[in-house]
């Protein structure tokens, strides 16, 4: 979708020589349950949406993951989202706010709402909420690039969705230059980007939990 590439300039600077982090996905599912846990998934999200840039590195890929564990996540297909993204294409940012918002107070990690938030946002000049969202989404993407360097499917980048991979895609610069390859595996799909003899590794996870 478009709206994944407005924000792009503001994000190359967002990523720098983080420390890569291997992905528990028992740990995280532990810690979502667990309300004694320092990275139980509401602690984090209460912490996310006062201050994002308090988030350190693991606390962000604990609430992006995290996500997974959720049984009332939005996706791009439900209604409700379809709504969001025709107001969009619309231009009527007003009502964006109006549906994002109450899209978000549901599923407050949702990359694809969070960027239409953004541009209506930054449309209606509203600084405040813009910086806000954009400290939140800077936050879980980064968290996404610290979950491997994309340079072995070992190693390869951990996505929960196909919109978050052309996000990431449009961060790492990997435009229509490249060409894909997948193959499937047995909680996601790989996808293998590549050009001039270089591959980039990223899985969408099928988690299904």
């Amino acid at each position: 979708m478009k709206y994944h590439f407005f924000l792009l300039f503001m994000l190359f600077s967002v990523f720098g020589f983080s420390q890569k982090s291997k992905v528990d996905f028992k740990a995280i599912e532990k810690s979502f349950k667990n309300s004694d846990s320092p990275y139980n998934y509401e602690k984090l999200l209460f912490k996310y949406k006062g201050y994002p840039k308090s988030l350190d590195s693991i606390e962000a890929q604990y609430l992006y993951y995290g996500r997974n564990f959720r049984s009332d996540r939005i996706t791009t297909l439900d209604e409700s989202f379809k709504g969001l993204a025709e107001a969009f294409k619309q231009n009527q940012f007003e009502d964006c706010v109006k549906q994002g918002k109450a899209l978000y107070d549901k599923d407050p990690t949702n990359l694809d709402i969070l960027l239409i938030l953004l541009r209506a946002y930054d449309s209606l000049k509203d600084g405040n909420n813009f910086i806000h969202h954009l400290s939140q989404f800077r936050a879980l993407t980064e968290g996404i690039k610290n979950s491997g360097d994309g340079k072995s499917e070992k190693t390869a980048y951990l996505v929960n969705s196909v919109g978050d991979e052309y996000i990431l895609l449009n961060i790492l610069n990997i435009g229509n230059d490249y060409t894909r390859g997948s193959q499937p595996s047995k909680d996601g799909m790989f996808d293998i980007w590549e050009k001039g003899g270089q591959k980039i590794y990223i899985k969408v996870l099928y988690l299904d939990l």
